[in-house]
């Protein structure tokens, strides 16, 4: 047994801890007695090793922490953190062991405050982009000369009176035409797209210009809204913008067809300079003049040439020999003409008189009477076969009518029918009482029931025969 070193003395009643055990149970506790929490903070001493690992520190104005980020959630990340940017952590409350450092384990990372409105807006601004929406080639040109100029802002903005301003020194007889539209706060980016599409639909301009003032991230969301920027790309009217101040680069102004810095740079490129104007409309005068006399001076030129050959070719000396030269033509062509008509009239002579020495009109006159002494006859053979017809026709309308039963109606006899279906009586027992009957007369049809039948009706001689006929059975 090794003695005990002098001045020094073993107590076996106290629990003594080692450093070790300490930092362990401390870290037991730690792990037990808080669950996962979100906390806010600023990223301050971030290192990143090649471990994929990151650790920083989270403070705020009184107090900071040690965190630490492993490989695992870091690919997780939608962004980078840097030195400086307000984040909020879901973290672990843990204790670092080798060390005896308090520190926080995190579990998930996002930007908090405005850099979480920056991540989103940068994100939506890559997938716009992506669906083409801020694609150059499809921007519409500005016109040169608008007619009207149409500002949809707040019309008690500072923005307004600046646009205002620069327009009327800019171009004093452009008119212009406000779209009211609420520019910040809740709801903004409805309204802006509602004055949007009363422009469009009432086309009363020929440019629109979106604008408002300075402000910050919060203040511009209207003009980060993606509905906003659909409705841009679907103005029928060019769109320019001038949304706050120059580094505020919004969706909406990467998305109109022309992006001004600010509110009045917009009024800018949309109105044209009066003075650059004038100056112009000068310039475009003195050219206009310019070409004017040098087009006068080519017709004068042209003008004294062609005087100049009327004078050596005068017609009068022309016209004159052309006059005698059509007078000895026509001459000639009377001579010519009444030569051919003689000789002409020589051989058609006997030709005309042996045409008359065989002229068809002798043989066409009796062909004629012929024809009349042949139609005579056709006609009285005609009348004399039509009376025959006429005459078959009345015998045998005659006796049709003789065998009509019409005429047997009309003599005071009927026919009695069975209802409903129809069929001919010829026998009482076809109509036992009750049976509804139709009997049709020479004028019309009578409707009535059988009460009974009547044993004392005579009955004909062919009918008597013919009920025998039926009662007497069939021979064996």
């Amino acid at each position: 047994m090794t003695p005990n070193p002098p001045g020094m003395t073993l107590d076996f009643t106290r629990d003594i801890y080692s450093i070790s055990r300490l930092t362990s149970e401390v870290r037991a506790v730690l792990d037990g007695s808080f669950p996962l929490l979100w906390v806010r903070g600023e990223i301050s001493n971030l290192a990143q090793p090649a471990s994929g690992h990151i650790y920083f520190s989270l403070k705020d104005e009184a107090s900071q922490v040690r965190c630490a980020m492993f490989r695992a959630k870091r690919l997780l990340l939608g962004f980078r953190p840097e030195n400086g940017q307000q984040v909020l952590a879901r973290v672990r409350v843990t204790l670092y062991e080798p060390r005896g450092d308090f520190q926080l384990v995190v579990e998930h990372l996002e930007p908090g405050g405005e850099g979480a409105l920056r991540l989103e807006l940068e994100r939506l601004k890559r997938r716009l982009a992506a669906e083409g929406l801020f694609a150059e080639a499809d921007k519409r040109p500005l016109p040169a000369f608008p007619r009207q100029v149409g500002l949809i802002t707040s019309p008690s903005g500072a923005a307004v009176h600046d646009l205002l301003t620069v327009l009327g020194r800019r171009c004093p007889a452009l008119p212009v035409l406000i779209y009211p539209a609420q520019v910040q706060g809740a709801g903004a980016a409805a309204t802006l797209i509602q004055a949007l599409a009363a422009a469009n639909r009432r086309a009363e301009c020929d440019v629109l210009i979106l604008a408002r003032g300075g402000g910050s991230i919060e203040d511009l969301a209207a003009f980060n809204d993606e509905a906003l920027a659909r409705a841009i790309r679907a103005s029928a009217i060019p769109v320019v913008t001038g949304v706050g101040h120059e580094i505020d680069v919004t969706i909406a102004d990467l998305a109109a067809d022309r992006r001004g810095a600010t509110p009045s740079a917009a009024a800018e490129l949309v109105a044209p300079a009066a003075v650059h104007l004038a100056q112009r409309v000068a310039a475009l005068q003195a050219r206009l003049l310019h070409l004017e006399g040098r087009v006068l001076d080519g017709a004068n030129q042209r003008l004294a040439a062609v005087l100049r050959q009327l004078a050596l070719l005068h017609p009068a000396a022309r016209l004159e020999r052309r006059a005698q030269r059509l007078d000895e033509l026509e001459r000639r062509l009377a001579e010519t003409i009444s030569r051919r008509l003689g000789a002409a009239w020589s051989r058609l002579e006997p030709r005309r008189i042996a045409l008359l020495a065989a002229s068809p009109e002798r043989r066409l006159d009796l062909a004629a009477a012929g024809l009349n002494d042949l139609m005579r006859r056709l006609h009285w053979v005609q009348s004399r076969a039509v009376a025959k017809l006429q005459e078959r026709l009345g015998r045998a309308i005659t006796g049709l009518d003789a065998r009509s039963p019409l005429a047997t109606l009309a003599r005071g006899y009927a026919i009695v029918t069975r209802l409903p279906d129809g069929a001919i009586l010829r026998d009482p027992d076809q109509a036992p009482p009750g049976t509804r009957i139709a009997a049709r007369l020479a004028a019309g049809t009578l409707h009535a029931r059988v009460e009974a039948p009547d044993p004392d009706a005579e009955v004909s001689p062919r009918a008597a025969v013919r009920k025998r006929r039926v009662e007497t059975p069939a021979d064996d």
